[in-house]
């Protein structure tokens, strides 16, 4: 479990990050200007930090620089709406470890900290999700079905890590919306229902089962 500050001044966006960390057994800290970020920052408590860039008091590029300036060597993870090359060079440059541009889904969010925080085994971040005959190679974003490559489009992709990620668990629409398609979803979409056909196609029908009332989850093998 890590200590993970959220540096974000959009409530709804701070709360869905919040939650989603929770869920994944961390504990996380919102704050909503760049002056509350250094306070938290300067206590040296946290292990990550989540860092928007368009604060409302001090730019979140000056924030990281006074954070790298105090000898925090804490990863740090922007978080933007800009995503023109220059602010990601920037980032970088000014001592970022990563950078994550909006809109997000939360998986992909949550693989990036679990890779900077180097929680997995002997210090390695899983590269194959697998469930029975069924696996996701997550380097080289290629799906196999019982050894046979299929091709996915990048939602699909994303909905069957989702799946692999919870094997065996129902997971309901709103879940895999605010997973897959991200924190501005509509919870009023029928779009789960489509991709869970297109997905059933391509992987076979019997392993999405459908938990009326309720959602989908990863069958069988």
């Amino acid at each position: 479990m890590a200590q993970i500050l959220i540096v974000e001044d959009e409530p709804g966006i701070a709360s869905f990050i919040t939650k989603g960390l929770r869920a994944a057994g961390h504990q996380a800290t919102a704050v909503a200007t760049g002056h509350e970020a250094l306070a938290h920052a300067s206590t040296d408590g946290y292990d990550l930090m989540v860092l928007d860039i368009g604060l409302p008091d001090v730019d979140g590029f000056e924030v990281l620089r006074r954070v790298r300036g105090q000898g925090s060597v804490m990863p740090v993870i922007i978080l933007t709406a800009r995503s023109s090359v220059d602010d990601t060079v920037a980032g970088l440059e000014g001592g970022a470890d990563d950078y994550v541009p909006k809109p997000f889904r939360f998986e992909e969010l949550l693989a990036r900290i679990r890779l900077r925080l180097r929680t997995e085994p002997s210090g390695e971040h899983t590269t194959v999700l697998a469930h029975g005959t069924l696996s996701l190679d997550l380097h080289t974003r290629r799906a196999s079905v019982e050894g046979r490559e299929v091709e996915l489009s990048a939602r699909e992709f994303a909905l069957l890590e989702t799946f692999l990620r919870h094997p065996g668990q129902v997971l309901s629409r709103e879940q895999l919306l605010s997973r897959v398609w991200g924190y501005d979803f509509d919870p009023g979409s029928n779009v789960v229902d489509v991709y869970v056909r297109y997905l059933r196609r391509k992987v076979g029908a019997e392993r999405v089962s459908t938990v009326r009332g309720m959602g989908y989850r990863l069958a069988g093998g």
